[in-house]
């Protein structure tokens, strides 16, 4: 028995140093060295060097003055990332109440994407028949998406506008600085970073 044991021994400690120490330090290093950034988290950093945030995690705007992120299921904060869960034929994802809204009570915490459809019309002045990007009502897998589409920046753009009495000509001007074309050239939308934008946003207004 000891026979075979010893090699079973032998080799999990082998594997054990390798895979869990050798491996990992190994990728830290070139990390550290070819993409420091991106290894620390893509952080932003004021001039005193203080951390603002980071591009790969949302952050909740709520002021009119700002462009905002996408809605989040767990209130944008990275120790909870998640999604709702909900697949596209509940009853709560649309209306915000688990069953019938006749007959259950709704969540106050969670809106669906019937009132995120109504409020984000109401607050960026909207045309009955102007459409609503898909991601301005729906929260995404993480909560974290720090991205919103390009449409979804464009018409907030009014909204902002008007609270900070700039040109809409020159808010576009960020929104197409901020943006990032789809992947490859085919994958996923054209998308612009909420934090960057916000950031020279304020910049501007100095």
């Amino acid at each position: 028995m000891i026979k075979h044991l010893l090699p079973s021994i032998k080799v999990t400690l082998l594997l054990s140093i390798f895979l869990g120490i050798a491996f990992p330090v190994l990728i830290t290093a070139i990390s550290q060295f070819l993409f420091p950034r991106q290894a620390n988290g893509s952080l932003i950093k004021a001039k005193d060097g203080s951390i603002i945030g980071s591009e790969l995690i949302a952050q909740n705007f709520k002021s009119a003055r700002y462009f905002h992120p996408r809605p989040s299921a767990v209130a944008y904060s990275g120790e909870a990332s998640a999604g709702t869960n909900l697949g596209p034929c509940s009853a709560k994802l649309i209306t915000g109440f688990a069953d019938d809204p006749a007959t259950s009570d709704r969540d106050e915490s969670f809106s669906g994407v019937r009132q995120l459809l109504v409020d984000y019309r109401k607050e960026n002045f909207m045309q009955a028949e102007e459409k609503v990007p898909v991601d301005a009502v729906t929260r995404s897998a993480s909560g974290l998406d720090p991205q919103i589409s390009r449409a979804n920046a464009i018409l907030q753009a009014r909204r902002v506008s008007r609270e900070r009495v700039l040109p809409v000509s020159k808010l576009i001007k960020l929104i197409n600085k901020n943006s990032s074309e789809r992947q490859l050239g085919f994958l996923g939308e054209p998308c612009v970073n909420v934090l960057k934008l916000n950031l020279d946003l304020d910049a501007i207004n100095i």
